[in-house]
């Protein structure tokens, strides 16, 4: 096979089809706990979460709420996946390998949001949100008081009461949560996230009428199951609030993932490595939401 102009076009049209059929048809989480926010620049800033107004009655002046004293900002990371093919594989028409890691970078372009947020997920516990806090800690302020969305405690069907006594407790104190003017934030627990380890734990908890004690499940239809094997730790679970227009995690988008391809034959990369590259780039980020809205479990 000659290696001109037109050969190279025709790989990175095929490379190109390749990719963006495997994209359409892979699977996707992420838009299940997370909000998609659209960034044009390299970063973005997040401090009105700390302060965000909720209507109250209008009597004299306005109260203007100012933004919190701690700054939270997500900065886009690049991310990438190349394909090489060198020129002797292209004379030798020995490029089969092209189809099967076309379809690769396709699926992990897709994975790609997935990998940030569930990562902000597993790493709630040491990064900072909104108020300065771990997003999953035990000691966020709200006005006066010292409120947690962090519990050891494990999940457990083995009976009502223990089932009371690890999903029930977590979900009361959600449903518990105020803002710092005392009003209640009327938060909906809808999501119960676990790892493939808590599968079975978490889909008994949500389908059975009776938990293993034979006692009724007054927990039976509360939450719908998410399970996902990025997930770091078997015993961790995660209840979360979706049902608001703001959601517990965020997945940043600069630039969606594309395909780029260096076919130059006269580049310094081609003369001196004899290989052209056809790869991906995309730019993004996750991070957190409302803390409110998410409450972790082990």
């Amino acid at each position: 096979m000659l290696v001109n102009k037109q050969t190279l076009g025709a790989i990175f049209t095929n490379i190109k089809t390749t990719f963006n059929k495997a994209f359409e048809a892979a699977p996707s989480k992420w838009q299940q706990i997370a909000m998609r926010v659209p960034s044009t620049t390299s970063q973005n800033d997040y401090t009105w979460l700390n302060n965000f107004p909720k209507m109250r009655r209008w009597i004299g002046a306005k109260h203007i709420k100012s933004l919190g004293a701690h700054k939270y900002t997500l900065v886009n990371d690049p991310f990438e996946a190349t394909i090489g093919i060198h020129k002797h594989d292209i004379a030798d028409d020995n490029i089969g390998f092209i189809g099967p890691q076309s379809e690769g970078a396709g699926y992990s372009a897709k994975q790609w949001p997935d990998e940030l947020v569930f990562e902000a997920v597993n790493q709630g516990t040491s990064q900072i949100c909104h108020d300065g806090q771990y997003f999953f800690d035990t000691d966020h302020e709200v006005g006066d008081e010292s409120v947690s969305n962090k519990f050891t405690l494990p999940l457990d069907i083995s009976s009502q009461a223990a089932a009371k006594a690890s999903y029930g407790a977590v979900r009361t104190a959600m449903k518990l949560y105020k803002d710092d003017e005392g009003r209640p934030l009327n938060v909906t627990p809808n999501i119960l996230l676990v790892g493939p380890a808590l599968e079975d734990t978490a889909n008994t908890l949500m389908t059975a009428d009776r938990l293993e004690d034979g006692k009724p499940n007054p927990y039976k239809g509360t939450a719908t199951v998410v399970v996902d094997a990025r997930i770091a730790n078997d015993t961790d679970w995660y209840l979360l609030d979706t049902t608001k227009p703001i959601l517990p995690f965020i997945f940043q988008d600069r630039e969606k993932p594309q395909m780029m391809a260096l076919t130059d034959i006269t580049s310094d990369h081609v003369f001196s490595l004899g290989e052209f590259l056809f790869g991906c780039e995309a730019r993004g980020q996750g991070g957190y939401g409302f803390w409110q809205l998410a409450a972790k479990g082990n």
